[in-house]
């Protein structure tokens, strides 16, 4: 995760002849029910399964069969399919346009907001709904302060509740099942809109039914770990809050278990690009002396699409806190050994809790030979490579994407951030395939998506209002990273100059602070910030008086 300037059953069986099963899913499925006659003398009884969903929705599915032993000669066959009741999301209005927001991050949430901000027509002022599978939103660049504890997670992951108090935006917590385009056919019509071809359907995990008349496809990306055996059961993934949390609630774990020095809390952190460099960085820091930390990367520098200055940067703060640099090598493996200690306040019996230690199988990418094979042990292994987009499926019963993606699993996108195809569906950050000027993928990064919502947003209010729309034009303001508290790299995309250290560290402090959400959320960011380093600063002062008086 590069941190830049301005920057996701039912089960109907069919019992007796010729039975078909219907898929599970949590939210439900297609109820796609078939009921079969075959006509002749002899009569059997027939086998009827009837499932019910609730009083409130009435009886969803009926599975049966009706078999009739069938002569020679028999013929005639009646086939019933029974569409799905799905409830639908009531919109407060049916004339003004409808926009549903899929996802809240820095795409969907700030597209939102700029809808928000801009004057409409009364008759024109849309209906906006924002859907995400978590109530908060995070500002995912000051995740690593969580583990320094530099934030609170107040700081960085308000609720939408609060940050959408003051405004006419709804928001609705579930995570997306399906979606169907404006026009877009159904052979089973599981998803098919009631009556309007200009409507597109979004099925939410709950069941629920969401009719739209224009949609933001900003549903983000998710870590991706199942490439190497073991690593999705034993390592740990740092892109989401609830990332964040577990790392530190088991780093505050292992620190607890060793407080003696001779046996350190060794730390493999896999990607040495933006995420990796200040993970290492910050838990450098952290640990000290009780810990060993190393970056394991197939690459052979470290951020290797950083400017120069900040790459230079960052491998100087991590000598002077010896991270080891495993470059060259690519992880093949990972695997894990309990090491279960005993419990004195149990007599001695095994405890109830348990530790691992971790194995990582290494292959040095410059050779096939199996001598250059070698193997690392940690007590914690932190991912930070490999994610995929998130683009939902086109039908309940498939993964098929509901729209064209490119090599990465990303929308394909026109110059106005329009899915291309579907001229009512727009696609910002993560989810979307979007170029620069000289043809070149941007990369996924919260620079990347704060522009593109502005665009998305103004692009949104000038096709309702049947305006020129403006094509997206991306502007590198530069890039930015942490490493520790004190400690930080800024290089602005107009100079060729990097500032290093505390002037970088509070410079990005106070970037980030001026991007986030709301007004009300920055002044309150702003004065817990500012009480927090008074709080410091006269501790700081106490210690130093103290010194001094006991040195005479």
């Amino acid at each position: 995760m590069a941190a830049v300037l301005a920057s996701s059953p039912l089960i109907g069986t069919a019992v007796g002849c010729s039975a078909k099963s219907e898929r599970q899913s949590r939210g439900g499925g297609n109820a796609e029910l078939n009921i079969k006659r075959h006509f002749g003398s002899k009569l059997k009884l027939p086998s009827i399964k009837i499932r019910f969903s609730g009083i409130s929705a009435g009886i969803t599915s009926i599975v049966g069969a009706l078999s009739f032993g069938g002569q020679p000669g028999a013929a005639g066959e009646v086939t019933v399919v029974e569409e799905r009741n799905w409830n639908s999301y009531a919109w407060s209005q049916s004339k003004t346009p409808r926009i549903c927001i899929l996802g809240g991050g820095f795409g969907g949430l700030y597209t939102a907001l700029r809808l928000e901000s801009l004057l409409w027509e009364a008759d024109k002022r849309p209906q906006i709904l924002l859907i995400d599978q978590y109530d908060r939103f995070v500002f995912k660049p000051l995740l690593y302060e969580i583990i320094s504890k530099e934030v609170d997670q107040w700081e960085i992951a308000p609720t939408f509740a609060e940050l959408l108090a003051n405004t006419k935006v709804h928001f609705l917590k579930d995570s997306v099942k399906a979606v169907s385009a404006p026009g877009q056919s159904r052979g089973n019509g599981s998803l098919a809109s009631a009556g309007d071809n200009a409507v597109g359907t979004v099925v939410l995990e709950s069941g629920t039914r969401v009719d739209y008349d224009w949609l933001v496809l900003a549903l983000g990306s998710e870590s991706k770990l199942d490439f190497v055996p073991g690593a999705p059961e034993n390592a740990l993934p740092f892109v989401t809050l609830e990332d964040a949390l577990e790392v530190e609630r088991r780093l505050t774990e292992l620190e607890s278990e060793r407080s003696d020095l001779d046996k350190p809390i060794e730390v493999v952190i896999v990607g040495s690009g933006y995420s990796g460099v200040e993970l290492a960085a910050t838990l450098s820091e952290r640990l000290g002396k009780k810990g060993k930390v190393r970056v394991v990367d197939a690459g052979s520098d470290i951020c290797s699409s950083a400017p120069a200055g900040n790459r230079e940067a960052a491998k100087k703060v991590l000598a002077s806190r010896n991270v080891e640099l495993v470059l060259g090598y690519r992880v093949t493996g990972v695997r894990s050994s309990e090491d279960r200690r005993s419990n004195p306040e149990n007599n001695g019996s095994a405890s109830t809790s348990s530790s691992s230690k971790y194995s990582i199988s290494l292959k040095l990418v410059t050779s096939r030979k199996r001598s250059d094979d070698s193997q690392l042990e940690a007590d914690l292994i932190l991912w930070t490579i490999g994610t995929k987009a998130t683009v939902p499926s086109r039908d309940l019963d498939t993964d098929y994407p509901a729209f064209p993606v490119n090599g990465r699993g990303q929308a394909d996108t026109d110059e106005f951030l329009r899915v291309k195809g579907h001229p009512r569906i727009f696609a910002v950050g993560d989810s979307s395939s979007t170029k620069d000027s000289a043809g070149r993928t941007l990369p996924s990064t919260a620079q990347v998506a704060f522009q593109q919502a502005d665009y998305a947003g103004w692009n949104l209010w000038a096709a309702i209002n049947e305006r020129p729309l403006l094509p997206f034009r991306y502007q590198h303001l530069g890039e930015m990273m942490t490493l520790g508290k004190t400690d930080g790299a800024v290089t602005a995309g107009f100079l060729d100059f990097t500032l290093v250290g505390l002037a970088a560290h509070s410079a990005r402090r106070l970037a980030y602070l001026y991007r986030l959400p709301t007004d009300e959320h920055k002044a309150k960011v702003a004065l817990s910030w500012l009480s927090k380093s008074t709080m410091e600063s006269i501790a700081f002062v106490q210690n130093e008086v103290t010194k001094a008086l006991n040195s005479k």
